[in-house]
């Protein structure tokens, strides 16, 4: 494709600032046009990020009736998956923020419908483009650690609960497992390869969130603050799953990788999978040995935010595949769901998706 690339943005909370920034650096995108269900909200939003030239609109059914290369969703969780497949059905690229969705039901859709349309779908998690996650991925995939049975991932904020929408169940659908758990599950399953998930189960809470000594807006908080799970993967491994938005703790740990031949540790500057690596270890056995090897972690001054849309633009432009595909993140939302159903009834329950 040449000349330019025309974009709309779908929603303009806080996340669409940071999205809108980020193509603004590309001379060769243009943003078209801005939708927002609250009336009046997108023209300001285009006011104050000086969208000159952009239109604003109250549905966002009327922004994809313009001719959009492409379209950034920066909705509430819970209107990622009509929104998504609403551009997809009329012929738009999608980038959509993390979560996907709310259910795994949701997700086999918005892949589906990328699939029929021809077009791209992928989804938010701008850690991907930090060189030490890279790093973390080449490392699991080289096979040094041989079979990889075990793997133990997750964050945790002392204090950490956002507030606001993200708290609320018909806009947020989920708490921490939606908001940062997706970021731990894509760091542990993209160094897997994404194998499919199997079983689930898990556990659920919401005592520190629904405690006004803990958090300022308990009486309105209707999702889980903190998740734990065991999940089965294709392949054997058993993939060991906690988060958390506030805990009378420092850490969940480290994200750990435990091999037949060698295991991997790595830590996190702040305990949450967002963006960021502090450490990285090597444990094995050699000559004899109990060795452990220090992995000097990459210094880099790199916008992940920005490579992440950045890397959407360029798959669009040059005709390539999502960059990061709504058809492997069903994976991650499956878990996420899995998560939530278990915890729900108290069992262990199996999960099926379809080949898309």
């Amino acid at each position: 494709m040449a000349g330019t690339i025309r974009i709309g943005i779908i929603g303009s909370g806080g996340i669409a600032g940071a999205h809108a920034n980020a193509y603004k650096q590309m001379p060769e995108v243009e943003i078209k046009a801005v939708a927002d269900v609250i009336p009046g909200k997108a023209a300001e939003f285009i006011q104050r990020h000086n969208l000159i030239g952009a239109v604003p609109f109250d549905d966002h059914n009327q922004l994809l009736a313009l001719e959009l290369d492409g379209v950034s969703v920066c909705t509430p969780n819970v209107a990622h998956h009509r929104t998504s497949i609403d551009a997809l059905n009329a012929g738009k690229n999608v980038l959509t923020e993390k979560p996907m969705a709310v259910t795994l039901e949701q997700a086999i859709e918005m892949a589906e419908a990328a699939k029929k349309a021809g077009k791209i779908l992928t989804v938010g998690f701008q850690p991907r483009y930090d060189p030490n996650m890279q790093l973390i991925k080449q490392i699991v995939q080289s096979g040094d650690l041989g079979k990889v049975y075990y793997v133990e991932t997750g964050g945790g904020r002392r204090r950490g609960i956002p507030g606001g929408t993200f708290i609320r169940k018909d806009l947020a659908g989920a708490g921490a497992m939606a908001d940062i758990g997706c970021y731990s599950l894509d760091l542990a399953m993209d160094a897997l390869g994404y194998p499919k998930p199997l079983t689930v189960s898990a556990y659920t809470g919401d005592l520190l969130g629904k405690s006004p000594r803990y958090f300022r807006e308990a009486s309105h908080f209707e999702v889980e603050d903190f998740g734990v799970a065991l999940v089965r993967l294709e392949g054997g491994a058993i993939l060991n799953f906690k988060i958390s938005w506030a805990m009378h703790m420092d850490t969940l740990g480290a994200t750990m990788f435990l091999g037949t031949d060698a295991g991997l540790k790595v830590t996190s500057p702040n305990g949450v999978w967002d963006g960021g690596v502090e450490s990285i270890t090597l444990f094995r056995d050699e000559f004899g040995q109990l060795t452990d090897t220090v992995v000097p972690v990459r210094r880099h001054n790199i916008d992940r935010f920005f490579e992440k849309v950045k890397a959407f633009v360029v798959a669009i432009r040059d005709g390539k595949p999502a960059p990061i595909p709504g058809s492997i993140i069903v994976r991650n939302q499956a878990i996420i769901d899995g998560v939530l159903r278990s915890a729900a009834t108290g069992h262990e329950i199996d999960i099926v998706i379809p080949e898309i």
